[in-house]
């Protein structure tokens, strides 16, 4: 995964190839996940630190922005070829920070963390150490949002089997992902929501999905924890 992500166009070509089945862009999705994930945060929740742990390239730290205006967001990543990517991309932002994950030291910093489509990439064995350096780098009541892609959903398996660095990735179910956030100390606030349903050939019964957040068939699920 780190390899691809080095190759940076070749890795925004796979993923275009991959989701386009469902007629939208990446973009629909990542403002899809962050503003259901705003409505969702607590309302008297202050927000001045966010984590975007595993920010790939930085397209959902740059959106992240518009969501979360007032914060200083901190990207890290693996890949440096990534970090770099996304540096360049945001140079102007003066409230958005990246650096490779070797170099992460944070304690007890941030608010929020945000995770997208991470764990399923992470070896089982080391999943348990991922977590735990999210749950060290947050403060006391800092917050953390972990979002999957859902593998009981079809349409999500057949993308991800068209997608190269996604093929191999070992999947993790809610009650897995459930168990894993528990095992590193973290309160569950909110149970699985449930996104994406319909494609964009269906999109006149997006009206819909907001009554479908408990049915675990949407592309991507989860949850909200607190430390």
């Amino acid at each position: 995964m780190e390899e691809l992500f080095d190759q940076t166009e070749e890795y925004n070509n796979m993923l275009n190839k991959g989701i386009s089945l469902s007629g939208n862009d990446k973009y629909f999705f990542i403002h899809g996940r962050f503003a259901d994930l705003a409505k969702n945060m607590p309302a008297d929740k202050k927000i001045n630190d966010i984590l975007d742990f595993g920010c790939g390239m930085g397209d959902g730290t740059f959106l992240m922005n518009h969501y979360f205006p007032d914060a200083e967001i901190t990207g890290t990543d693996t890949s440096i070829e990534a970090i770099k990517y996304a540096e360049n991309k945001n140079s102007n932002n003066g409230t958005i920070h990246y650096l490779e994950i070797k170099n992460f030291k944070f304690k007890d910093k941030f608010d929020l963390c945000f995770v997208n489509g991470v764990f399923h990439h992470i070896p089982e064995n080391k999943r348990a150490d991922a977590i735990k350096i999210i749950y060290d780098s947050l403060k006391i009541g800092g917050y953390l949002a972990l979002f999957e892609n859902n593998p009981f959903n079809p349409g999500t398996k057949w993308v991800m089997s068209r997608i190269p660095f996604d093929r191999d990735a070992i999947t993790l179910v809610p009650n897995e992902t459930r168990r894993l956030i528990l095992s590193a100390g973290f309160k569950i606030k909110i149970k699985p929501r449930f996104l994406f349903y319909f494609p964009k050939a269906l999109k006149f019964l997006r009206p819909l999905e907001k009554y479908l957040i408990n049915l675990p068939l949407g592309a991507q699920y989860y949850f909200i924890a607190e430390k």
